[in-house]
């Protein structure tokens, strides 16, 4: 086995496409910031990407962009991983996001190493959808944001960061540099859902992938819940993706995360289309 770090993501994605592709809905978050760090380098101005290969062949493959979360792919066999959690064994990280078992395999591995202990946090559904089911209507019509939004996009990203992300939410300076990217680049946005002039839940997109697009994060204030807001603008928005009205040539697939704790929101979006791929876990790990 063969262990390369790349810096270059387009490197990197060129290499490991064969094995990340396989299942692309699986490898949507890693495809997607992949590809962002490509596209718009300034982003993510640190990352690290891991890519093992057997014979030439990709085999394991995992990014990370400082001070997030180790992102894993899923690896073709237990050597392969094993060669990867060896790699960055003396790395620094607070834990580590991939589909279930092979995050779950990672951290038994790599944390002994490390000196550290893990520790389950949330457990994730990946939702891929190939078309939007009929729904009843809803009151209100959708728009897309622009900078003159920026305040109350902030606002609201940071609450559900809060609420949905727990202790691996998103500080206020990355927030505002991800808020700020979102709304001004043509390859990401926000979709704004209006009733009667106010603007009263949100949908974003990005993290564009070789077939697809990921969805989220999706808000409503918790004083406006109840009323499907969250469910037309999360259709509006998977079907404006699909048809090409938001990214050039549209998509094949729109891909989610939800929370797996709860049933409301894994439940609206199968009722908008969305099935479920598998599951990811995110890991903490601690000394």
């Amino acid at each position: 086995m063969n262990v390369e770090r790349f810096d270059d993501a387009g490197e990197f994605l060129a290499r490991a496409e064969p094995l990340l592709l396989a299942d692309e809905a699986r490898h949507n978050l890693l495809l997607g910031i992949a590809g962002t760090i490509r596209d718009t380098p300034d982003l993510y101005p640190e990352r690290h990407l891991w890519l093992v290969s057997d014979d030439g062949r990709p085999v394991a493959a995992a990014l990370r962009t400082p001070p997030y979360n180790l992102i894993l792919g899923v690896p073709e066999s237990d050597e392969a991983l094993a060669a990867l959690a060896a790699a960055v064994a003396a790395e620094e990280f607070p834990g580590v996001v991939g589909a279930t078992p092979e995050a779950e395999a990672f951290a038994q591995l790599w944390a002994p190493r490390a000196g550290t202990t893990a520790r389950l946090g949330m457990r994730q559904g990946v939702y891929a959808l190939e078309r939007v089911e009929e729904l009843p209507p809803v009151r209100g019509t959708a728009r897309v944001a622009t900078m003159d939004d920026r305040a109350l996009v902030l606002r609201w990203w940071i609450a559900f960061g809060e609420e949905v992300l727990h202790e691996g939410g998103p500080g206020r300076d990355m927030a505002e540099a991800t808020v700020d990217h979102r709304l001004s680049s043509p390859r990401t946005g926000i979709l704004l859902w209006e009733d009667g002039g106010e603007v009263v839940s949100f949908a974003g997109w990005g993290g564009r992938t070789p077939n697809g697009i990921r969805v989220g994060p999706v808000y409503t204030p918790p004083e406006l819940r109840g009323r499907g807001y969250a469910t037309a603008v999360t259709a509006e928005l998977s079907q404006q993706l699909l048809d090409g009205r938001l990214v050039e040539g549209g998509r094949r697939f729109c891909f989610l995360y939800t929370d797996l704790a709860n049933p409301t929101s894994n439940a609206i979006y199968e009722r908008i289309g969305y099935r479920r791929v598998c599951e990811s876990a995110e890991i903490s790990f601690g000394r």
